[in-house]
């Protein structure tokens, strides 16, 4: 009786959090100049500190753990991180690099992959769908801020380009695939295979008002309650890739490592952004990442064996503000100085201490 109030229970909580997003899909030009400010404010200086290491002055966002290439989740984050400083000039250079270097597809998606040591400089063109949000949600933010049609033109033919290419109808339910093509149920044995980190729920109400043809408010259910089954296992973590062949139970998908990682790590933070609090698996996760735990950590979902500890200042951050979030935990004093070293953790501090300051000030 007890476990079967505990998943009633578990229900609603991931009921009310759909909720919580359903209410933000309001029209984006009915939207008030503070309802358009992405979450979230980065401050000058430490935008200077992050523009400076990572966006070169062509407006390549460039990652420099990865051999520095570039990709289009780091030149949607640029736009984005650049729209919350408020730094219209560098905005419009990486948008300008963006639209010449990424946008090259027939289908109107972003490529995925520039690599400055390979001829030609595009050496994967599939795309990548988290990439495709962010750089939409960014420019369609920026189009009615900055009052710049270019901006919001892009946006709906980016979103609209989305729905079409990376929204899969099936048993009832919409998922959101990882790129147009490699994880349909034609594509692998396994498929679909999905990945929860490219459900960027702040993003949705925006991106609906652009392409209201296409069913954002179903793709964001789809994510909750697939995250719902992807965290009932052994040890309440979804694997990056996730594997949704069998409607009843989610898996690892084969070929990946059966790891909760570098991709996962950020689902609660997308969650916070959006104003999701109320999902319960986020004080479960609070609690592997408290001080007294494990951290922030690489885990194998299966066995829930600890691969590696994640200690950089970005992925403290990230338990810092759930930390902050759900209990009002004060910010460690090591994170109040942005110190930033490698483009990702950097990425994600800047996401997770902006969020802090507008939000939950009294944390720092």
């Amino acid at each position: 009786m007890m476990s079967l109030l505990h998943a009633s229970f578990r229900r609603l909580r991931f009921a009310s959090a759909f909720l919580v997003l359903a209410a933000a899909m309001q029209p984006l030009h009915g939207a008030t100049i503070e309802q358009l400010r992405m979450t979230g404010t980065v401050s000058s200086s430490d935008w200077e500190a992050y523009r400076s290491r990572f966006v070169e002055d062509n407006g390549r966002v460039v990652d420099n753990a990865n051999g520095n290439i570039s990709h289009s989740e780091g030149q949607g984050y640029g736009l984005l991180l650049a729209y919350a400083a408020g730094d219209r000039r560098t905005f419009e250079k990486i948008w300008t690099f963006t639209l010449t270097e990424f946008l090259i597809r027939d289908d109107g998606l972003s490529v995925w992959k520039w690599d400055p040591s390979a001829r030609p400089r595009v050496s994967d063109p599939n795309n990548a769908t988290d990439g495709d949000i962010l750089i939409a949600y960014a420019l369609a933010k920026a189009g009615v801020l900055w009052n710049e049609p270019r901006y919001t033109a892009a946006a709906q033919k980016l979103a609209k380009a989305i729905g079409k290419n990376a929204f899969l109808r099936t048993s009832g339910s919409t998922l959101l695939l990882p790129a147009s093509s490699g994880f349909g149920e034609d594509d692998r044995t396994d498929g679909p295979v999905i990945n929860l980190s490219y459900w960027i729920f702040e993003a949705f109400p925006t991106l609906a008002a652009l392409a209201p043809e296409y069913d954002w408010a179903g793709v964001a259910r789809s994510g909750l309650s697939l995250l719902r089954q992807a965290t009932s296992g052994r040890t309440n973590l979804p694997a990056d890739w996730i594997s949704v062949r069998s409607r009843l139970q989610t898996q690892p998908a084969e070929g990946f490592p059966p790891e909760f990682g570098y991709n996962s790590l950020r689902i609660p933070l997308y969650l916070l952004r959006a104003g999701m609090t109320n999902v319960e698996w986020l004080r479960t996760l609070n609690q592997r990442w408290s001080a007294n735990n494990e951290g922030v950590a690489v885990v194998n979902v299966l066995t829930g064996a600890v691969r590696e500890r994640l200690t950089d200042q970005g992925y403290v951050a990230l338990s810092a503000v759930l930390s902050c979030a759900l209990d009002g935990t004060p910010v460690p004093q090591a994170l109040k100085e942005f110190k930033p070293q490698l483009y990702y953790p950097s990425t994600l501090y800047l996401l997770s201490m902006s969020l802090i300051g507008e939000k939950y000030p009294q944390c720092l």
